[in-house]
This record gives structure tokens, sequence and C-alpha cells, in this order.
């Protein structure tokens, strides 16, 4: 009976250490007190906020003061991100879960299911600049974002194109010897992202690198060991093996001097160029739907013609409206835009 007892004592005290706790400071005056946790399973995703990440919201106290606690989490090390930002309950409802805030912070961490993580609040009452955890992993994205800063710092020392190349190869390899270093497989694909980004001025290098160093065969072997059934190890191992059939396509194009796969390759570069202007074009539209929203119907209307460069006279006569309400609608689009003249109001819908 005793042992009975004794079992059972044991594993109700291991089910109830088994959760997590993450906790810290926002300054009450500066950010709005609802405060997020997501769960980041794409890496492609790791800056900006997405709504189909979030997983909890909490209120901070009068101080500052959140937590986030439960037991719902992987055992597993996942990325996670904390942000607040400045949008109100009905900004947040027109245009703040659209994949990016200009008015948030946030904080990428590494955790699972059993750790405890708080974020006290650093000089100058800045949030989310240190982190304190029992997982020595937690605070593996604080270390790349100041190796990052180091790279943009030696860029802007001297600003030139010789300059900007000699940097190029240098932090390639820099940035991939410091996420071996790291010894942790996840953080490391923070890094990859990066250099592999086809936006970036390093995409060349990744290109070159890919067909003769091991790093990348290395980096799947070891996301395979340590999470086998993670989505980041199914992802990178889709990612490399897709690069690398475009380069051994390229290959063959040149070996066989054949223009049939090469015009594959550019009808599905048209394609996918297509695609993404379309993405681009609708993400537009849906950013000028947006602030429009924020207008009043007459406001959007004087708005356009705004756009159009009419005087303040011709959109009077328009309208068949006096010019000082003209010019009413017109400081009240400003305000409602947060811009300080139509040139920055057309730089939001005229690109």
């Amino acid at each position: 009976m005793q042992l009975r007892c004794l079992i059972a004592f044991l594993i109700f005290s291991w089910c109830c250490e088994a959760q997590y706790s993450f906790s810290g400071y926002t300054n009450p005056e500066e950010w709005q007190k609802t405060v997020y946790l997501s769960i980041v399973e794409d890496y492609r995703k790791m800056s900006g906020v997405y709504s189909e990440q979030i997983i909890a919201k909490t209120s901070a106290d009068e101080t500052g003061y959140f937590e986030f606690k439960g037991d719902m989490l992987s055992a597993e090390n996942r990325i996670y991100r904390i942000h607040v930002d400045k949008c109100t309950e009905t900004q947040q409802d027109i245009n703040h879960f659209n994949g990016h805030c200009s008015d948030s912070e946030e904080l990428l961490f590494i955790a699972k299911n059993t750790d405890t993580l708080k974020l006290p609040f650093s000089f100058g009452n800045q949030v989310f600049c240190r982190v304190e955890s029992n997982n020595p992993k937690a605070n593996a994205f604080l270390k790349i974002d100041s190796l990052k800063n180091d790279m943009r710092f030696a860029y802007g020392e001297v600003r030139s194109e010789a300059n900007r190349k000699l940097n190029n190869k240098k932090w390639f390899t820099t940035l991939q010897d410091y996420g071996t270093a790291l010894n942790e497989p996840v953080a490391e694909l923070a890094i990859y992202a990066y250099l592999s980004d086809r936006s970036s001025d390093l995409h060349s290098y990744y290109v070159e690198d890919l067909q003769n160093n091991s790093y990348y065969d290395n980096l799947k072997e070891r996301l395979e060991t340590a999470y086998p059934n993670a989505p980041y190890t199914a992802q990178y191992r889709n990612e490399l093996a897709a690069d690398r059939f475009m380069l051994s396509s390229a290959e063959e194009n040149r070996s066989t001097s054949s223009n049939i796969y090469l015009y594959a390759v550019l009808a599905a570069s048209f394609l996918l160029n297509l695609f993404l202007l379309y993405q681009i074009w609708k993400n537009k539209q849906s950013k000028s739907e947006d602030l429009k929203s924020k207008l009043s119907k007459q406001e959007q209307v004087v708005l356009e013609h705004l756009l159009q460069d009419k005087t303040n006279k011709d959109i009077a006569e328009a309208l068949f409206l006096s010019v000082s309400t003209i010019k009413t609608h017109t400081n009240n689009i400003y305000k409602k835009l947060e811009v300080q003249s139509r040139d920055e109001a057309k730089s939001l819908f005229i690109k």
C-alpha cells in the first residue's frame, strides 16, 4: 500500500512539474496590455505577426507583468515568439494579423513544455532584450541577432561595392560557423533561412556553396537526429531537395546543350514571378483597402481626388463643397493615415 502511494505521489509530482512558465514585463505606458504567444513551425516565418501561429494571449497587469503557463507545449524544443504591439483591437481586426505589424516588439526563443523563461526589463526599460531560462538554448536567436548587428556595422564602415563583396564572402562563412557552434540545429535554421533567402545579396554564395559544401547535409543529419518529427526537419529536407534539383537541372542543360529544360526553368520562373507579382499586388490592394477603411465615405472620395493631384479648389468644385470643408477633410485624412503631406499620402497608395 505504501509503495502504491509513493508511486502515485511521484507520478503526481512529475505531472505538476511538467509545465512551462514564460513571464516578463512590458512598459504599460508604451504598449497595449495584450501579450501574444506564438509557435513558429515555418522557419521562413520567424519575423512578423501571423494569426495562424498564435496559441495564447494574456494581459499584463498595471506593473506590466505578464505570464503564460500550462502544459500543452511539445516535450521537444520548438521555436516560440512573444510579441506586444501598439495596435488597438479595431486596428488588429483590420490589418494587424497579416504577416507584419510595423508597431510591435517581438522575441524569438527556443523552449519546451518544462521550461521556465523570464524576460526582465533591460536598460532604458527596453523589452525583450534579455532572457533568463533553465533552457540553455533559449537565447540562441538573441545571439544570432547580435552577430547580424556586427555584420551590419562591418558593411557600414565603408560603403562601396568592393567592401560589400568582401563582407559577403566573409560573413557567409562566419554565420555558418557560428550556427554550427551553437549546437542547436533549430537555431541554425534561422541562419540558413537568412543565407538562402532569394532576395538577399548572399543568395548567390548560397547557390555556389550548395554544390560543394557538406554543411547542408550535416545540418540535415543534425535535424533528423535531434528532431525527426519536427515540421522544421521536413521543411528543410524538402527545400534542400528542391534547390539541388534546380541546380542539377541547370547543369544538365549546360552539358547536353539542350534548351528544353532551360525553357522549362524559364517558364517556371516566369510563372513564379507572375505569382509573386500577383501576391505583391494583392497585398498592396489589401493594404490600400485597410487604410481606406479607416476613412469615412466622404473622406474616401476626397482622397481619390487628392491622389489625382487636384487642388482643394478643384475638389471643392467637383464635390459642390466649400474649400474650407475640403481642407477639414484633408486634415482628417492626414491624421487617420498618420501622414503630414499629400506626397506622403500618395506614397501609401501609388507605388
